[in-house]
């Protein structure tokens, strides 16, 4: 017996729909990566591809939100006094573990504008981090926030090109081998360029 169809809730459905969809585009993104059909975004979220379009014209912009959110939840990570750069890079391999989508995304899409302000919306919360790891002597002088975005994208890269089953054992490496480079130097030390 065939299914009766939805019935049409009109305009005061569309922040739900538009819910519905970065939340399926975040589960599709994280199974089948960015390339993923967005026909399979639509029918998660139980809508048609309307209504997908009517929300996110396009792909970009369908991952933009998901990611959005995301940093969204980096920013509230950075808001907390206590958070170190290690707590931030472990949010940010926490959440490409997850999905290796945005990575996809930024290196498909990096000539586009709309791009840009996610990369600004990440310098902004590493800046803030490593400012106050570097107040503290947590992190060392003259290391920028463009060098801990640097770091983020170098794992990030790792996970996009590293098989599930080893991401974590790979991720752990690289934070190992990469930490000396963040970590603060003895004021003895010649390489140290403190003023």
């Amino acid at each position: 017996m065939p299914t009766a169809p939805k019935p049409n809730r009109g305009p005061s459905a569309g922040p739900g729909n538009r819910r519905a969809l970065i939340a399926a585009a975040r589960e599709i993104f994280a199974g089948d990566g960015y390339a993923a059909p967005l026909s399979s975004v639509a029918r998660r979220a139980g809508v048609g591809q309307g209504s997908l379009y009517r929300h996110f014209p396009d792909r970009v912009a369908l991952a933009i939100a998901v990611f959005d959110e995301n940093i969204t939840e980096l920013e509230e990570l950075a808001a907390h006094p206590e958070t170190t750069v290690d707590a931030l890079l472990d949010g940010v391999v926490a959440q490409a573990l997850v999905s290796t989508a945005m990575i996809d995304m930024i290196r498909a899409e990096r000539d586009d504008d709309r791009v840009d302000h996610l990369r600004e919306r990440m310098l902004r919360v590493v800046g803030e981090v490593v400012s106050r790891e570097q107040a503290a002597g947590r992190v060392r002088h003259g290391v920028s926030a463009d060098d801990v975005f640097l770091v983020v994208s170098m794992l990030a890269g790792l996970l996009a090109t590293t098989p599930e089953p080893q991401r974590a054992a790979a991720v752990a490496r690289a934070r190992e081998l990469l930490a000396p480079g963040l970590d603060p130097l003895d004021p003895r030390d010649p390489l140290d360029t403190r003023d």
